[in-house]
């Protein structure tokens, strides 16, 4: 039976990553420090072949017995959480990133890093191909997490170049789906949660910058593809499906049968204009594209928000535009 370690397994995405290697037949051991996860994700699984573990993993970190896949997904990835835990941010992607890689090579295990599309900060290059360099500002409030996660794609390039460590990059887009939080502040769960509420839907600057959504589900089948190829350099995985940020608001109000106005806001400090991944090398070489079309996902979503605010009373939830 394979082992895999998968960082963050708490988290939206880790959580389903989780169920999709134990359904494969692995042993999962998952780490998270709950800074941005919760047990409430992984609770529904009841499996001997589960073990979940509370850490930091910017710490010591020891697991006992063979491991053959670390998948690292351990970090703050919506801009609320990496605006107010900055330090934090910038020593997963460092620390963590150099703890993780080392438990790999200790254990001879294959390892994958999720890095972003963050990397390729405000893109003069449209769509954005792994062979572009990117265009990010270091020192700007986004840039604890663009750099966090440069700097983990060039440790890994450096321990599978130096340590032989057999390494893999993912560069995630936008994804969405079930166990996002309320208050992630990202989007998909700002706009839903302010649709369902009947509230003014918040859109930055005039609406007209772009995103690609992902399904949960297609992102997840593109990792298990790439961890289970021969490709060492980043790939993209995401939509090509591009909305403007005004477009999707109209089409979460469309979805949830709202009657939300939209206001606007000021742009954020280095917000990206435009955000679609090149996924040529994802069809190639992981025979991989997304299937799940967006009206279909993202109604999965909405009613995965309604069943959460019907739990959570409106007084207790914390909140957050972006």
């Amino acid at each position: 039976m394979p082992r895999t370690v998968i960082t963050g397994g708490a988290g939206f995405l880790g959580s389903h990553l989780v169920e999709r290697f134990l359904a494969e037949g692995h042993e999962v051991v998952a780490i998270d420090n709950l800074l941005t996860g919760s047990l409430e994700n992984i609770d529904h699984i009841h499996s001997d072949q589960f073990r979940f573990i509370k850490q930091d993993v910017t710490e010591y970190l020891y697991i006992t017995g063979p491991v053959d896949n670390v998948l690292h997904f351990a970090s703050p990835a919506s801009p609320n959480d990496y605006l107010r835990m900055p330090i934090q941010t910038l020593k997963v992607g460092a620390l963590g990133t150099h703890k993780t890689l080392g438990l790999a090579r200790e254990k001879g295990a294959r390892f994958l890093l999720a890095s972003t599309s963050e990397v390729y900060g405000d893109p003069q290059v449209h769509p954005q191909p792994e062979s572009y360099w990117g265009h990010v500002n270091p020192i700007g409030p986004r840039g604890v997490y663009d750099e966090a996660k440069r700097f983990a794609e060039a440790m890994t390039m450096a321990y599978n170049r130096y340590h032989g460590v057999d390494t893999r990059i993912v560069r995630i887009f936008n994804t969405y789906g079930p166990r996002m939080r309320l208050d992630d502040g990202r989007v998909v769960p700002t706009f839903v949660d302010q649709a369902l509420l009947g509230e003014p839907l918040t859109v930055f600057g005039d609406g007209s910058q772009t995103r690609s959504f992902t399904y949960v589900d297609d992102l997840v089948e593109g990792i298990w593809r790439l961890l289970n190829s021969d490709e060492h350099e980043p790939i993209n995985i995401g939509s090509q499906d591009e909305f403007s940020i005004l477009q999707f608001a109209e089409l979460i109000i469309q979805l949830t049968g709202g009657t939300s106005r939209i206001i606007y806001q000021d742009l954020p400090v280095d917000d990206p204009k435009t955000r679609r991944p090149d996924i040529t090398r994802a069809r190639q070489k992981l025979g991989w594209e997304p299937r799940t079309p967006i009206e279909e996902g993202l109604r999965r979503t909405i009613e995965f928000f309604r069943q959460k605010m019907n739990q959570a009373p409106r007084q207790t939830r914390q909140r957050f535009e972006g």
